[in-house]
């Protein structure tokens, strides 16, 4: 056994006693959590889309709490991370997708940090911390944060865990599962998911339904697609296939309501949905146009899309029902962000933090026990050291760090020092950088931001040393291309 494995199993027994003492398991809830891939902020009909129809999930809003200004990561991997180990990139190196050779920044003025692809084995992640608590734990879809050995989910605290992505037809599954011929995997994950709470009825259990959908490649069900056939587009939202994927995502969630509901276990259930970062769209609208651009979708009003940190690729829906605890159909504004999910299914659970952990986040319950509650941090933090391209030579992002206070927003852009300071509530949109008009306000959150990585310790780029003659750097700096339709 290797000294993760031992500090590891050290926490874990140091917790369970904590965690057993707590709150009896009748009064302890079940928690499902469910989230879509790429699923952008605007494409829910109660979050603002007039052509996407997702009638489920508006009835979750409806009968739960809405939140408005809740962020994950620019994309996929980095959200998984944040939300199973509690913990921001700085401190897991995750910060994006497989490794900085991705993209080619040979001749950018930084030298992207090394990124860690698979979730340190020495964290105590959500579902470990949850069986400590008593919970059944049981995992369907894309886990994407270490596919094998130790770090396949059902090695890292999952009773149950089948692993799927990368198409939605004749998909291949982890560990390989039989299915019916021409099955989608919307509706195969999904068969997984209502056994399980079958099975689990009992309680209390923590379900995680991580889909794939609606993540390129954009295939969906021929009936779906042809009920959108016709319909007029509004806006950014007018691709039929695109529709027909959300539907069967807002399909899967009906679902789980109903066998929710047939078993009477509702009430006692704490249903979250939410997506992993924003939407692929909204990038011709910044100009990005090479290689097609890559919209599928547009998050408008807010600015830009997946792997950038402007509000399009971060803020994402996020919905909860509890019926019963949480008043329905309310609205919190109040900033929240991915690393809250660990310490609030550990709160809702009665369960015990793993001690010598540290963690980034904050219990939500306050504000779903009340949505104009306050949270004791002053402000949340994304740090992004790298690039992510799109098409050839333009970037959906550089290196950049960000503090969000309140309504405040600063991006300090590593390059070049550059500050951009947005009020997002009169500016949804960040389309009015107040650093040069508002320089205190600007300055008192750039020493916040400063302050922040120092305390956590942020890795910062290096200065790429080949990029000033024009030359590759002498580490690698040129990745495959990806395609502008598959954009990661």
């Amino acid at each position: 056994m290797n000294k993760a494995s031992l500090r590891l199993l050290a926490v874990l027994l140091g917790f369970v006693g904590v965690a057993s003492a707590a709150t009896p398991s009748v009064t302890k809830p079940n928690i499902i959590f469910i989230m879509a891939d790429d699923l952008g902020y605007t494409d829910v009909a109660a979050y603002g889309s007039k052509y996407y129809e997702t009638p489920n999930i508006d009835r979750l809003v409806a009968q739960g709490m809405k939140f408005t200004n809740y962020h994950h990561c620019q994309n996929c991997t980095p959200t998984r991370a944040a939300l199973m180990s509690g913990q921001y990139g700085a401190r897991t190196g995750v910060y994006t997708v497989g490794g900085v050779e991705r993209f080619d920044w040979s001749k950018r003025p930084l030298r992207p940090v090394d990124n860690v692809a698979e979730l340190p084995l020495d964290r105590v992640i959500l579902p470990q911390a949850l069986k400590a608590a008593g919970y059944a734990t049981g995992m369907f879809g894309k886990w994407h944060i270490g596919q094998q050995g130790a770090h396949a989910p059902g090695q890292r605290g999952f009773d149950e865990a089948i692993v799927s992505m990368g198409v939605h037809f004749d998909f291949a599954t982890s560990p390989k599962t039989e299915y019916p011929k021409g099955q989608y995997l919307a509706d195969f994950l999904t068969d997984r998911a209502v056994d399980f709470i079958a099975r689990k009825k009992g309680g209390p259990f923590f379900l995680y339904l991580p889909h794939f959908g609606v993540h390129s490649p954009h295939q969906a069900k021929p009936e779906l697609i042809a009920k959108f056939k016709n319909k007029a587009g509004v806006g950014g939202h007018n691709n039929p296939t695109y529709a027909a994927m959300i539907a069967s995502v807002d399909e899967s969630v009906g679902r789980v309501m109903a066998k929710l509901e047939e078993l009477k276990l509702a009430e006692t259930t704490v249903l979250i949905f939410a997506s992993d970062n924003g939407g692929v769209g909204g990038y011709a609208r910044e100009g990005l146009t090479k290689g097609g651009g890559g919209d599928m979708t547009d998050n408008a009003p807010l600015r830009n899309g997946k792997g950038s940190l402007y509000e399009g690729g971060t803020r994402v829906p996020f919905i909860v029902r509890w019926p019963g605890q949480v008043k329905a159909g309310t609205v919190c504004d109040v900033p929240a962000i991915h690393v809250d999910v660990y310490p609030t299914f550990v709160a809702l659970a009665g369960g015990a933090m793993p001690a010598g952990q540290v963690f980034d986040g904050e219990s939500l319950v306050p504000l779903l026990r009340a949505s104009r509650a306050t949270l004791q941090r002053e402000a949340i933090y994304q740090h992004f050291p790298g690039y992510l391209g799109i098409g050839a030579d333009q970037w959906r992002t550089t290196p950049v760090s960000l503090v969000q206070a309140g309504d405040w927003k600063l991006m300090e852009y590593l390059e070049d020092g550059r500050l951009e300071l947005y009020n997002l509530r009169e500016d949804i949109g960040e389309s009015k950088n107040l650093a040069a008009t508002m320089p205190d306000k600007a300055k008192e959150l750039q020493t916040k931001l400063v302050a922040w990585r120092a305390a956590v310790k942020a890795p910062m780029p290096a200065k790429n040393e080949g990029a000033a003659g024009g030359e590759p750097s002498k580490k690698k700096g040129k990745g495959k291309k990806k395609n502008a339709k598959e954009i990661e």
